[in-house]
């Protein structure tokens, strides 16, 4: 039987595994959930839509799989587990994440003791003897990273278990209770902070969020930072969460059930849409208007915007699979790169115009 080509082409993890670089992003079918008092999850995920949605995704040379614990508190850990079971494990990377769910009766999510816990039901979930990249999910360590060096003591020592075979951690962002909690101009600077950890950590990987609708202020020297530093880059929400497929419409605003993390976010309001709209309609008018047009040119832009990292695109039905995981990057021009690129610093311009509530959501 023949190996299909990898999507996105090719590139090889630490540790060893050569994986698609158009990975799968396996948070949308935990389906809808709620964690620190507020909204975390996907209130239009269908179990039966991520099964048959992952099986397509190894049909189309796709063999990264990206996940967390807290991803509808296990059921996306357990959902992946299910497909994976048929597979030979040299045929798939799975990467996994800790410390956005703290365990009743931990101090902090980053305890190594909550962390080892944490990690020995994600492998029973999932059904693997070892994760090819286990991440910390956030830059919490507690009031003057107290809990910092603990918990990196522990992954290393996981890593020479053979339980992991890479660290990872998220580039610059803010810890989600943060944004609720401290007002933007006590914030510590979160660029700082991430070389901070960056520097204790010492990490393999790097989880970046990139898009359209990113500024440049979020990823700025980031990609020369993990050059330099020699770490692979996964770079997560390449399509903005569903926005930048034009699937929502100021028309027709989307709505959400409750446990749905975007009920609280400003960029899937009505407001937000119809300022967006217009810019999406550039790019369909030099690309055409098929159902595949925006997608193609949201995850080509980052797949040559991080030449050697892996882009991850999520799914709730297995049609968004076959939309996503066929995207073709050779296909635009670098007119076509420059052309996207200012669409989307246009598009963030007019957002950040609706306020500081947009101006975050979009930067985060």
């Amino acid at each position: 039987m023949n190996t299909p080509a990898r999507p996105g082409g090719s590139l090889t993890l630490p540790g060893g595994t050569t994986v698609a670089r158009l990975g799968v992003g396996c948070w949308p079918i935990g389906g809808p959930a709620h964690n620190l008092g507020m909204p975390m999850g996907w209130s239009t995920a269908d179990d039966h839509q991520a099964i048959a949605g992952l099986d397509r995704a190894f049909d189309l040379g796709a063999n990264l799989f990206d996940t967390a614990d807290v991803y509808g508190h296990g059921h996306s850990e357990q959902l992946l587990g299910y497909v994976l079971s048929g597979v030979p494990r040299a045929e798939f990377a799975v990467t996994s994440k800790v410390g956005y769910y703290t365990e009743p009766g931990t101090d902090h999510a980053m305890d190594p003791a909550h962390l080892r816990r944490r990690l020995e039901s994600t492998l029973q979930r999932l059904g693997v003897d070892h994760l090819d990249v286990y991440s910390l999910h956030n830059s919490n360590f507690g009031p003057d990273d107290t809990f910092l060096e603990g918990a990196v003591a522990a992954l290393r020592g996981f890593q020479a278990e053979g339980l992991i075979r890479a660290v990872g951690i998220r580039g610059p962002h803010r810890f989600a209770p943060e944004r609720l909690t401290t007002e933007p101009g006590q914030r510590e600077d979160k660029h700082a902070r991430f070389r901070r950890h960056f520097a204790a950590i010492r990490p393999d990987v790097l989880a970046v969020r990139d898009n359209l609708l990113t500024p440049p202020s979020a990823t700025d020297g980031i990609r020369e930072f993990s050059n330099a530093h020699a770490v692979t880059v996964i770079v997560n929400k390449a399509l903005g969460q569903g926005l930048l497929t034009g699937k929502h419409t100021a028309a027709a605003p989307p709505t959400y059930a409750d446990g749905d993390h975007r009920q609280r976010k400003a960029w899937f309001t009505d407001t937000a849409l119809a300022v967006l709209s217009p810019h999406l309609d550039e790019i369909r008018r030099r690309f055409g208007d098929g159902p595949q047009t925006l997608p193609h040119a949201a995850l080509a832009y980052c797949l040559r915007r991080w030449p050697g990292a892996v882009v991850l695109t999520g799914f709730t039905t297995t049609a968004q699979i076959e939309q996503n995981l066929t995207c073709d990057p050779a296909r635009l021009t670098t007119d076509d790169l420059l052309f996207l690129a200012d669409v989307g610093r246009r598009a963030q311009q007019a957002l950040d115009s609706l306020g500081e509530v947009f101006t975050d959501e979009v930067a985060r």
